[in-house]
């Protein structure tokens, strides 16, 4: 079979493949890349040496059996023998459910969390969200800190399981997203630089220099992530990708890079048949990352709306540190402008950053599915200090009101594992880092970090002690006792009412109306002939829904329909979803 490098700066390149070495030559038709032939089968052990220095493994590596620090495998796709036929589910009218495989289940694969998709079908999401799974050094982590663009972490069972995982996701009508990391790579075993200039210092990001998207050799870089992208899609028939932190992508070209990708992946949608999706992690609340390219636009299809998150925290839990601040003023008010307006620093001045931030969405050109809603991420309760959820503090009451105002509104929701059933367990920052002194790095790292804010060192859980990661696996027999069962309950019966009702799933922001009462405590919007109240405090609260007779679809707790006089009657910490005639 063929064997290809881009390594532009090279004098020499050679492959070894199954314990044989053989001279690659310059491609004549491609600057930079270098070829050879050589025996080979799926399986084979195989890497490439540039300048007579050490073996290392394939930048495009599909598979890495013995970790990053090993040789790369050859994986033959074609093998794998798909079951189930899938057609492909929008992102529209979805809802996602963010799952990470190490702490999914006490085995941490991909082949146990396939057992317990059966649970999401029930549930009644529609997509998986995959926290990341290329290979990092280890065996637990988060998996931000990846490396092999191509491949899948071996302790979690590589390339053939989650094969099998999407195989079984998609013959219970489950689609799967797949987080993926393009604005860094992890500083162990990440080899990349030896082979080409795939990171430059002409732009700096949190984790060092920037990944080369505008320096010379971009455009192989380029061509890397975008063909790295489109494998997920294509080889183990991903449905969509979370692109996470895109605002650390720094790119002064005239096409973005993720216009580019947008690009490439509506191409890959049209080949296939398939409706494929981006999703953006962003911190520039701007309406240009979600706008179609037609319209000057990068292409994506959604993004996360940390502001509706933001604005529920401080609304649920009074918290106003670091960046709650601004919505904490006053939180039901967020509240309310993030469901009718998207954003909620729109060219708003934020305190957080020192300056004015982001810009209005036109509610006429972008839809509501187009922003993700959620109360917990695995970024909002992991970086904590002790990655502690909303379950922790909370009482089941103003869970509920949380599951509602995120399930109904106009945004696509989206869960955080174990959030259904107010799982007890934390999701604490854990990693299994194998050189020690960036294990220690890491420790020190995290307890300075939070020890600015007042956290005593032996209350941050050690990141490197596995103990961190056991405490963050969730406990599934839990799920059955109260208050968790009521709990999931609640969440099946939500889940469902977007299913039957239409006004549930309109992309329509502008056509959201809203009232509260900062001092007592309630919220109440209006999407179509659906009501949905929640009252935040502890006292009973009267609130004016109009005379129009109305039916409790779903209650927290019992509640009767409104009287002559439009006032509803809702119990302290309790919420209700009401259709009026």
């Amino acid at each position: 079979m063929q064997f290809e490098v881009w390594a532009p700066q090279a004098e020499r390149v050679s492959l070894e493949c199954d314990g044989a070495t053989h001279a690659l030559e310059r491609d004549q038709e491609r600057v930079g890349w270098w070829t050879g032939w050589a025996e080979a089968r799926d399986g084979s052990r195989y890497g490439f040496a540039v300048d007579d220095g050490p073996v290392l493994p394939d930048p495009r590596s599909r598979r890495q059996p013995d970790g990053p620090d090993g040789l790369s495998a050859v994986v033959d796709h074609g093998r794998y023998g798909w079951r189930a036929g899938w057609e492909g589910r929008p992102l529209p009218g979805a809802v996602l459910y963010e799952l990470h495989v190490g702490t999914y289940t006490r085995e941490g694969t991909l082949d146990a969390a396939a057992e317990r998709l059966g649970h999401l079908a029930e549930l009644g999401v529609t997509h998986v969200e995959l926290m990341p799974l290329c290979p990092f050094p280890g065996r637990h982590g988060w998996g931000y800190e990846g490396v092999s663009l191509w491949a899948v972490h071996e302790p979690y069972g590589g390339p053939e399981a989650l094969k099998r995982f999407v195989d079984r996701a998609h013959g219970l009508g489950l689609g799967v997203v797949l987080d993926v990391v393009h604005n860094h790579l992890g500083p162990s075993g990440n080899y990349l630089p030896v082979f080409g200039p795939y990171f430059t210092d002409t732009h700096q990001t949190p984790w060092g220099s920037a990944v080369n998207l505008d320096a010379s050799g971009s455009d192989e870089v380029r061509a890397f992530l975008v063909g790295s992208a489109l494998a997920w899609l294509r080889d183990y028939r991903i449905d969509g990708l979370r692109l996470d932190a895109v605002h650390a992508l720094a790119d002064t070209r005239a096409c973005h890079f993720l216009e580019e990708l947008s690009t490439a992946v509506d191409g890959l949608a049209a080949e296939t048949g398939r409706p494929l999706f981006l999703i953006a992690e962003s911190d520039l609340n701007d309406p240009r990352l979600i706008t179609v390219r037609e319209e000057n636009g990068l292409g994506l299809q959604a993004q996360w709306n940390d502001d509706f998150h933001h604005a529920l925290h401080t609304a649920l839990t009074g918290e106003a540190q670091g960046y709650y601040a601004d919505f904490a003023r006053a939180p039901l008010a967020a509240v309310a402008k993030t469901l009718t307006g998207g954003y909620f620093h729109d060219g708003t001045y934020s305190s957080f950053r020192g300056r004015h931030h982001g810009r209005p969405l036109d509610r006429a050109r972008v839809a509501g599915h187009r922003l993700l809603g959620y109360s917990q991420t695995h970024d909002q309760v992991g970086n904590r200090a002790q990655g502690d959820r909303l379950s922790a503090t909370l009482s089941p009451g103003l869970l509920a009101c949380a599951a509602a105002l995120t399930l109904t509104a106009p945004f696509t929701p989206m869960l955080f594992m174990g959030e259904e059933w107010a799982a007890s367990t934390p999701w604490q920052f854990f990693t299994d880092h194998t050189d020690p002194e960036l294990a220690d790095a890491v420790r020190r790292g995290r307890r300075r970090e939070f020890a600015a804010h007042g956290w005593a060192e032996d209350e941050v859980p050690d990141p490197q002690d596995p103990a961190t990661r056991d405490r963050s696996c969730l406990d599934w027999p839990e799920r059955e006792r109260e208050p968790h069962a009521r709990v999931l309950d609640w969440y099946r019966r939500l889940i469902a009412l977007r299913r039957t009702q239409p006004d549930l799933t309109d992309p329509d922001l502008a056509d959201t109306k809203v009232a509260y009462d900062e001092q007592a405590r309630w919220l109440a919007f209006r999407r179509g002939d659906v009501r949905v109240a929640v009252n935040l405090g502890e006292e009973p609260a009267s609130i004016p829904l109009g005379t129009r007779p109305a039916r409790v679809l779903a209650a927290w707790e019992p509640v009767r329909e409104p009287g002559p006089d439009g006032l509803l009657h809702l119990p302290g910490e309790s919420c209700v979803v009401l259709e009026q005639e």
